[in-house]
């Protein structure tokens, strides 16, 4: 699975033009950066798995089984990853600033899905905030936006 998936991203690094791959890869990097999120406080809840399947099927328009295949392997991604830069560079490269900031937003959200705002969740949010180069202003933005648009709980 990690070769499959390593080849994936060197492809993609290789010809970032190539469509066919582009996508899927992309999808990937910001499927990994996201669970790594929801497991950054070593807690997977019911509430967090569920807002990011939600997320993902709303940001790329997935079918049901490829949003599944696309869950097991950014989890198993998340797992096994050394560190975020194959991610982040996809994402970097793919995304502009405004959809930086917006995958920032959806990391605010996952983090506060299960009523809490657990240190560790904020501490990964803002290394992956820096590493994209979003701005600590818009890094607290993000995080205000999130928590206004977060249930009561």
């Amino acid at each position: 699975m990690l070769d499959r998936i390593q080849r994936f991203f060197q492809h993609a690094l290789a010809d970032p033009d190539a469509s066919d791959d582009a996508a899927p890869t992309l999808e990937l990097a910001t499927a990994a950066l996201l669970f790594e999120v929801a497991r950054a406080d070593y807690h997977l809840d019911d509430s967090e798995l569920a807002l990011l399947r939600d997320q993902l099927g709303r940001r790329f328009g997935l079918s049901s089984d490829a949003l599944e295949e696309l869950l097991q392997m950014a989890g198993e991604e998340a797992e096994q990853a050394v560190d975020h830069y194959q991610f982040v560079s996809l994402v970097k490269q793919h995304y502009g600033y405004a959809e930086r900031c917006e995958l920032v937003r959806m990391m605010w959200t996952l983090a506060l899905a299960d009523g809490e705002a657990h240190h560790l969740e904020e501490h990964r949010i803002r290394r992956l905030a820096e590493l994209l180069h979003v701005s600590h202003s818009d890094f607290i933005r993000t995080k205000l936006q999130a928590q206004d648009a977060a249930p009561e709980s």
